[in-house]
């Protein structure tokens, strides 16, 4: 049976398979990325903004039908994924009329001559993209790279072949030549061959601790440039000031937006002893008062998990919480009279160091509530986990957000709204998060040979 295919999660059908490459695939790839790199790499910028351009307009064109292919591989509500295509739009809009500028010459004051830093394509890279947001992860790879002249290939995840299948036309159809983008379904073991070719120059990964660790292996192993995007135990702190109705709406979209599968969602409500009681409340009402709907309807906040495997593996987390002495404030779980990959949210409490909880990623509906004595110790308890993806703060005190911030072990943090993303902000953490940057003007610069032209004449 094909590794890659459309498993509806709130059907738990098996809509359509894909046969995994060949070798041959593989090395046909690699070899039309490299000589698509040679013509590419030329192109001036007003010919590469006008592609990018004509994708953005492809992606509003056909946002409902991408949106429902969306839910129908990973469960995401369908009003959730058209926000989701109109980002990306944004992403290929934003590089094509940003790229020539941020990829300008910069000048170095030197004593004598001129010193110029010039920022040149590196070649072929190789992208290995998840399923929780599987056109917006490809955005923010591929557009700032074809941008600066690189050339693509891409792995995305095995349960997202037909959106892998639908980029890659919809890149042929905007005009982009043959080569610079190559959908590729490879396996774990091909994509450590395409990693260790010496045609590819660098690899991005968005994607699960246990995959950064085995990617940074290949390509440290190659000499190769990577860039890491992993998983995120992002806090969500809340202020004595904090305007707690506002804070628990922040809060809400901030954990169940994508049925709470983001690197990036609010995981940790960690809340000032003087309104825990307040904010706790008003938190676990709404919860209740969710229901678990059909991701096709435009009215569904929360849809299935993406697959049987991701339930069974929060539930486990689920359980080992409550065995090790979690307080339940809202029971929740796998659904068992339906099928697919459905699960109730659930909301902890009295969550402590000494259980396995504590430090891990809960990838779906379950928030875990942490009562702190006072902002100092929030930011202890923030700053007590592996990860450093992102951070929201809640408070009406301009100047203590700004310390909080500052204190904060992250790489983003948001204050009053939750934790998101935008086309001209940098994304991404510290920590076991992962390293380097994508998004905003930041992203274009990690796959660029930095070239030093020092005149001294």
């Amino acid at each position: 049976m094909s590794e890659y295919q459309v498993t509806n999660p709130a059907t738990g059908e098996v809509e359509a398979t894909y046969p995994t490459a060949t070798e041959q695939d593989v090395q046909q790839a690699i070899e039309k990325a490299e000589s698509a790199y040679q013509d590419w790499r030329q192109t001036s910028f007003e010919e590469r903004s006008k592609i990018l351009h004509k994708v953005a307009d492809i992606y509003d064109e056909r946002q409902d039908e991408l949106a429902d292919i969306i839910a129908k591989e990973m469960g995401k509500p369908i009003a959730q994924g058209k926000g989701e295509l109109g980002l990306v739009a944004q992403i290929f809009r934003y590089y094509a009329d940003n790229a020539e500028e941020q990829l300008a010459p910069d000048k170095i004051d030197v004593d004598n001559g001129s010193a110029l830093v010039e920022k040149f394509p590196v070649g072929v890279l190789f992208g290995i993209m998840p399923w929780n947001y599987p056109h917006y992860q490809v955005a923010r790879f591929f557009a700032p790279n074809a941008m600066a002249g690189n050339t693509i290939i891409l792995k995305h995840a095995p349960q997202c072949p037909q959106t892998a299948e639908v980029i890659a036309q919809m890149l042929t159809d905007a005009g982009l030549p043959e080569g610079v983008y190559n959908n590729i379904y490879a396996t774990n073991e091909q994509a450590a061959t395409i990693i260790h070719d010496k045609r590819v120059q660098g690899v991005s990964l968005t994607g699960s601790e246990r995959a950064g660790a085995a990617v940074a292996k290949e390509a440290g192993s190659a000499l190769k440039k990577v860039v890491l995007e992993l998983g995120g135990s992002d806090p969500f702190i809340v202020a004595e000031d904090a305007d707690i109705e506002q804070a628990v709406k922040n809060a809400i979209t901030g954990r169940f937006g994508n049925t709470g599968q983001a690197c990036n969602a609010a995981k940790r409500m960690i809340i000032v002893e003087s309104v825990y009681d307040k904010f706790v409340k008003g938190f676990t009402d709404t919860v209740q008062s969710m229901s678990l709907s059909d991701p096709l309807d435009n009215q569904t906040f929360i849809g299935p998990l993406s697959s049987k495997a991701a339930a069974t593996n929060l539930q486990n987390q689920l359980d080992n919480a409550v065995k090790a002495g979690a307080t339940v404030l809202v029971e929740g779980g796998i659904v068992k009279d339906k099928p697919g990959a459905w699960f109730a949210p659930a909301v902890l409490a009295d969550v402590d160091e000494s259980m396995d909880v504590y430090r891990e990623e809960l990838f779906g509906p379950v928030a875990v509530m942490y009562r702190a004595k006072d902002i100092e110790h929030a930011i202890k308890i923030a700053n007590d986990v592996p990860f450093g993806l992102g951070a929201s703060i809640q408070t009406q005190d301009a100047n203590l957000a700004a310390d909080i911030a500052e204190k904060l072990e992250v790489g983003m943090v948001t204050i009053n709204a939750p934790s998101g993303t935008e086309a001209n902000t940098p994304f991404g953490g510290v920590k076991r998060s992962g390293f380097g940057r994508e998004l905003g003007n930041l992203g274009i610069t990690e796959f660029l040979n930095y070239k030093l032209i020092r005149d001294m004449s």
